[in-house]
């Protein structure tokens, strides 16, 4: 998510509407970011119109191959997601209205979106659970009346996938494990596929229960789960099908130099594999990074800032604002994660300056909620890199070698 993480934002709604909270005590989700459309040509508005593209900042197209950092891809944001049905949505929108249209979006299957939607960064929530059971029985749904639990995978131990515990927990695949042999059996199925950048939160935040209706209280997240987390992902994912923070190190001193100076993974040696980033900030991305301060060892990368070991990709969520700034990281070599919405309001609206201003960016990863439109909506609302492209030459960054056409050969 940007901005708030949405505990945060969730505990400040349930403060703020503590007596209609009581009302529901005595009577018995986090904002998204819109798709960016990308293409290296203006982009054209729902309506048909064109909209201009603004014109990056000169930069001297970089010799040699074509590098990880020299290509532009879209993917979804919370990829896992599946909209509260009316049931369930009906109790958020009753005593918590300010948070019914954030979650109002719902994502295919993982494997839909690589194959159908063309999406090549996928975003996953996940909560440590490692006795089993810990979410099982979401209070929301009690509150509904509907059964519990929603499925059998969520009594086994492991990291589940859900967006906030109790009030918006439908998803596609349950279990982190689930998720991942998903995107891997589309990989192994598609091996030219340019390298699928998976980004995981790793959640821990309370919420309150103000209701006293049995919230569930998330396992806290520390360098003993972050190192489960890490296995998980080595159980699904062979070394050779990873681009890890080793690979890219190499003989430097700190992963920032190497990026900075020898660059990233050439794409032509890349396909086929996946790359993950831990997109935490604060006490989680310390205890990952405690004691490995460019991550030797580990399986993903960090969001950083520059001037730390471990900044390698940087984490710029508002377009609208930071642009500029993307583009300068871009142009110095940093991978850069922009989103092009937030919130369904750019889907409900039509309002396409995000979206044009993350794309033209150049960040390397664009996210967000619609890689197709909603039809709820009649703006029309989507984003994708346009004439079935899968990745793109980057338009701040990219060696005049680049060819749209020759980087993802999935299909």
């Amino acid at each position: 998510m940007s901005g708030a993480r949405a505990a945060h934002r969730l505990v400040t709604l349930l403060l703020a509407a503590t007596v209609a909270l009581v009302a529901l005590a005595a009577a018995c989700n986090e904002p998204a970011r819109p798709p960016a459309d990308a293409s290296p040509t203006p982009a054209a508005s729902p309506a048909g119109t064109a909209t201009p593209m603004p014109s990056p900042s000169p930069v001297p197209p970089p010799p040699g191959p074509v590098r990880l950092n020299h290509i532009q891809v879209v993917g979804t944001h919370n990829s896992y997601h599946v909209e509260p049905g009316d049931a369930l949505l009906g109790v958020v929108r009753r005593y918590l209205p300010q948070l019914t249209a954030t979650l109002q979006y719902t994502h295919v299957a993982l494997a839909r979106q690589l194959e159908e939607q063309s999406m090549r960064s996928l975003e996953l929530d996940v909560f440590a659970d490692p006795v089993g059971g810990l979410f099982a029985d979401p209070a929301g749904r009690r509150v509904a009346g509907l059964p519990n639990p929603p499925s059998p995978l969520l009594l086994g131990p492991g990291f589940k996938v859900l967006h906030i515990q109790d009030l918006d927990t439908g998803t596609t695949c349950y279990t982190l494990m689930t998720c991942l042999h998903e995107v891997r059996t589309w990989s192994v199925m598609h091996p030219g596929h340019v390298p699928i950048v998976i980004l995981i939160e790793a959640k821990d935040d309370p919420i309150p229960d103000l209701l006293g209706l049995g919230l569930v209280t998330p396992h806290l997240v520390g360098t003993a789960e972050l190192d489960a987390l890490d296995a998980e992902v080595r159980a699904v994912f062979e070394p050779g099908r990873l681009v890890t923070p080793d690979d890219v190190r190499g003989q430097r001193g700190t992963l920032e130099e190497a990026v900075l100076r020898d660059g990233w993974p050439e794409v032509a040696a890349a396909r086929g594999k996946v790359m993950f980033v831990l997109i935490n900030g604060g006490s989680i991305r310390d205890a990952y990074r405690a004691g490995r301060p460019s991550l030797e060892g580990r399986v993903m990368f960090t969001v950083s800032t520059p001037g730390q070991p471990d900044a390698a990709f940087i984490k710029r969520d508002d377009a609208l604002t930071q642009a500029a700034a993307i583009r300068e990281l871009v142009a110095a070599g940093y991978m850069v994660r922009t989103r092009a919405d937030a919130d369904t309001s750019e889907a409900r609206s039509g309002e396409t300056a995000m979206r044009t201003a993350a794309l033209s960016s150049g960040a390397q990863v664009v996210s967000t909620d619609y890689p197709a439109s909603d039809a709820r909506w009649a703006t029309g609302y989507s984003v994708t890199l346009g004439n079935g492209l899968a990745a793109r030459c980057n338009p701040v960054l990219a060696p005049v070698t680049c060819a749209d056409d020759g980087l993802d050969l999935a299909r």
